[in-house]
């Protein structure tokens, strides 16, 4: 029996058979062409969750029953074109195609249209975003403005060819007529929330004093009809734009029973557009009546008050003594005081002018004229003393300083260059007192009692020996 054992140089020889081989990505490939011709378009019925919008603004989430798992996806064109947006939780019908994923060996449904399964899973998908809302605060109560009770202007948003601008119209004309801007919206459609949202925006964007008058209040209306058809009302944008106006907002949608998402986050709610015209106009009639009212009941308080204000005036005036009687005793006080005043005056007039009698006495004509005499001469010979002493201090000062000038003409070395003496200096000004000092070839300057002169030191002068001068008394000092 031979050993069939490959040798370990040799390779192992391959099986031998028919079927065909496939990279991956021809694998994918046929896969992917496959299931798209098997499932061209399909709607599938399930419950939205892990929905998440990506930033490329594709939107990608699960369809998922009891039981199975769909992954899906919307293309960021295709997610503005859907009706119903994704929302976790929603149970929605979705219509597509299926395709491969060959990254992730997975299958998913590109999503073209969206619709929710039924009216319970729109009722969920309101009350999820109600409630979404609600948790934000813009339904809180105390973010609703009060109404101006006489607005000038008054701004409706809704269709300009419906029913309902004719009945807030006639309504508004009937109780009290204002001036009306209309901002046409379409009320039903794809459109509609966004033609709303930007009409309550654009009224609020009016400025105060532009040329288009700003209104004073707002109302959003729409007629009755299906609860599908209200829903733009509900639609999230609507209601944003509804809790941010600064303008009071009336919300007037459908029928008494109709309920939207608006009228909760409108500043008040009305059954029927006609009560929302109601509500934004006072009735002209009963509000000139009101003013006859107030006005007749002006005019009876005032009289009333007047009439109170007599009676209190006459009771004080009754109180009050006579006027003969409030006068009698200060004008029996004036006339006694009057009485003495002439006999006073007069005895002071008597004794001011005995005082001056006495003094007139003591002022004689001589003996003034003798009191100037003297004090002229007192001054006269005070003029003289001070003439006097001015002038022999002016002459000491002289003398003094023709002193000083003879002191300063002795010592000064002036005096000396008269005697035939010269004062020798260098080039830059220094003072020679010895020849030694000299440099040869150095330029001096002389001075003489007369002026200056320049002179050249010889190269071969010498200095001489210093002179003795025998000494002199102590009395005589020398110069140099």
């Amino acid at each position: 029996m031979m050993d069939e054992t490959p040798l370990p140089d040799q390779a192992p020889t391959r099986p031998q058979t028919n079927i065909r081989e496939f990279t991956v990505s021809e694998l994918s490939n046929l896969l992917k062409r496959t299931v798209e011709d098997a499932f061209p378009y399909v709607r599938v019925k399930g419950e939205l969750s892990r929905v998440t919008r990506h930033s490329s603004g594709h939107c990608y989430f699960d369809l998922k029953d009891d039981k199975s798992v769909l992954g899906a996806i919307v293309w960021r064109a295709g997610y503005a074109r859907l009706k119903v947006k994704p929302e976790q939780g929603l149970e929605v019908i979705c219509t597509g195609r299926l395709t491969t994923f060959p990254g992730q060996s997975k299958y998913q449904l590109v999503v073209e249209e969206m619709e929710l399964a039924g009216l319970g899973a729109l009722m969920a998908m309101l009350e999820m975003r109600k409630k979404k809302l609600a948790e934000e605060g813009l339904f809180d109560p105390a973010r609703k403005k009060p109404l101006p009770y006489l607005p000038r202007v008054v701004g409706v948003i809704t269709s300009p060819t419906g029913a309902v601008i004719r009945d807030i119209m006639h309504r508004l004309s009937d109780r009290c007529p204002r001036h009306v801007l209309v901002w046409p919206v379409t009320v039903q459609g794809e459109r509609a929330a966004g033609e709303i949202a930007a009409a309550i925006r654009g009224f609020n964007a009016l400025p105060v004093d532009g040329p288009i008058p700003r209104p004073d209040v707002l109302i959003v209306a729409r007629g009755g009809g299906s609860f599908e058809d209200l829903l733009a009302f509900s639609e999230e944008a609507v209601v944003r734009a509804a809790a941010a106006s600064t303008i009071p907002l009336i919300s007037a949608v459908g029928h008494e029973t109709d309920t939207t998402l608006i009228d909760f986050a409108s500043d008040r709610r009305a059954p029927t557009p006609t009560a929302a015209a109601e509500m934004a106009v006072p009735v002209l009639r009963e509000c000139v009546d009101g003013l006859l009212s107030m006005n007749q009941r002006l005019l009876r308080g005032a009289s009333r008050n007047l009439d109170r204000q007599r009676r209190h005036l006459q009771g004080l005036a009754r109180a009050l003594p006579r006027p003969d009687s409030l006068f009698a005793l200060p004008r029996q006080r004036f006339d006694s005081s009057a009485g003495r005043l002439r006999t006073a005056l007069f005895q002071n007039l008597q004794r001011h002018r005995a005082q001056f009698g006495q003094v007139s006495a003591l002022l004689r004509p001589r003996v003034i004229e003798a009191e100037i005499a003297r004090e002229r001469e007192c001054v006269a010979d005070i003029d003289k003393r001070l003439t006097r002493a001015f002038r022999h201090q002016v002459r000491r000062s002289r003398a003094g300083l023709d002193s000083c000038l003879r002191v300063l003409e002795t010592v000064s070395y002036r005096a000396v260059l008269t005697r035939g003496f010269a004062l020798v200096r260098g080039g830059e000004g220094d003072l020679k007192r010895r020849a030694g000092n000299v440099k040869p070839g150095e330029n001096l300057t002389l001075t003489f009692a007369d002026g200056e002169a320049n002179a050249l030191a010889s190269a071969n002068s010498a200095a001489p020996p210093a002179r003795r001068f025998p000494r002199r008394d102590k009395g005589q000092g020398d110069l140099f």
